[in-house]
């Protein structure tokens, strides 16, 4: 019964979202990898039975755990979602479920609007935002890595403004530590830039094939409470490892293995630095136990006191990443409540 009721109260929170429900016929048709199944291609580990990467690109991916598909989504898509970031920004509209975030130092110096906001997550339930995240031209790449059945299940507009420095600075780490969904290959994070992103302005960087020994390591957050925030989750002692810039151009999109280390630098230039995410899993992963996971342990109480304090009611982790998520193509699994 208390279940059922702190379902109703988030639920309360958020828009019914009508993108989802008059693209779902269009997503499946308009599928150019529809004959995609679970099973993996002989040849490669990481990837689906999938037509629409060439053997060069899936090789590559093999190898290095990420893939840069170029001018994959349009400017008007990007320029709408920038405008509404922008919106949510100067107060104009209302959050409806998302999550608006500050940047501290910023605000300590009396940044406001586009200046002083981060981060907005949770934008699956967003009419303009699921406009990305149910983009068919983009969940046809994502069914290369999952397979036909997708669910959405984290998303996010990250603004790095300029002059916050070393604030913005991301540290190297892995974001299977937020998904509890297994097997891993099955899930695949999709960025993309929002505007060109260089070394200067605070790219991603990567550290290629890190994602080629199935492990999820150590994260940390104690050490990189300066520089960087409180809730960025780092690799112990991997913070010195040879990493690879991704510049990337407006439209450009990279697919990321959950395992693969990666990060980002600080924003030096005059330039913003805004790009999109999501995050999709097959739906028919499953959602693994963390109560005794010395790896989600802390994440997870984490989220659990950070969305228990925006929607007013407790929430356990398993819970809580089964409602931010949306069944974006194909049959429905683990979200199922």
């Amino acid at each position: 019964m208390q279940s059922t009721l702190r379902l109703k109260t988030v639920l309360g929170h958020l828009r019914v979202n009508t993108v989802y429900h008059e693209q779902a016929e269009k997503l499946s048709q308009n599928s150019c990898c529809a004959s995609a199944t679970l099973i993996q291609d002989k040849e490669f580990q990481y990837t689906r039975n999938c037509s629409l990467l060439s053997r060069t690109e899936k090789q590559f991916y093999e190898d290095n755990g990420y893939l840069i598909v170029k001018n994959l989504v349009s400017g008007h898509i990007l320029d709408s979602c920038r405008d509404h970031f922008l919106d949510l920004c100067n107060g104009l509209c209302p959050l409806q479920g998302m999550f608006l975030m500050k940047e501290p130092s910023l605000e300590r110096r009396g940044a406001a609007g586009e200046h002083l906001y981060y981060k907005v997550q949770d934008l699956l339930y967003d009419n303009i935002f699921s406009r990305y995240t149910a983009l068919p031209e983009l969940l046809d790449y994502v069914q290369c890595f999952t397979g036909p059945n997708i669910t959405a299940v984290h998303s996010m507009l990250i603004n790095k403004p300029p002059d916050a420095q070393e604030n913005t600075v991301h540290p190297l780490h892995q974001d299977l530590l937020y998904f509890p969904f297994r097997p891993a290959d099955l899930i695949v994070g999709v960025w993309t830039a929002m505007e060109p992103v260089d070394s200067d302005n605070g790219c991603l960087v990567v550290v290629p094939g890190s994602h080629k020994n199935g492990k999820l390591h150590r994260h940390v957050t104690q050490q990189f409470q300066t520089g960087a925030f409180k809730t960025f989750y780092g690799l112990k002692d991997m913070q010195n490892s040879e990493v690879v810039p991704l510049h990337m151009e407006k439209g450009d999109t990279v697919f990321l293995h959950p395992l693969l280390i990666h990060g980002s630098g600080p924003n030096r230039s005059k330039r913003f630095r805004k790009a999109i995410s999501c995050h999709y899993a097959a739906s028919e992963c499953e959602i693994i136990q963390v109560e005794n996971n010395a790896e989600y342990k802390e994440v997870a109480r984490d989220i659990e006191t950070t969305a228990s304090k925006s929607k007013g009611v407790p929430f356990d982790f398993a819970t809580i990443m089964k409602l931010r998520c949306v069944v974006v193509r194909g049959s429905e699994g683990f979200t199922a409540l």
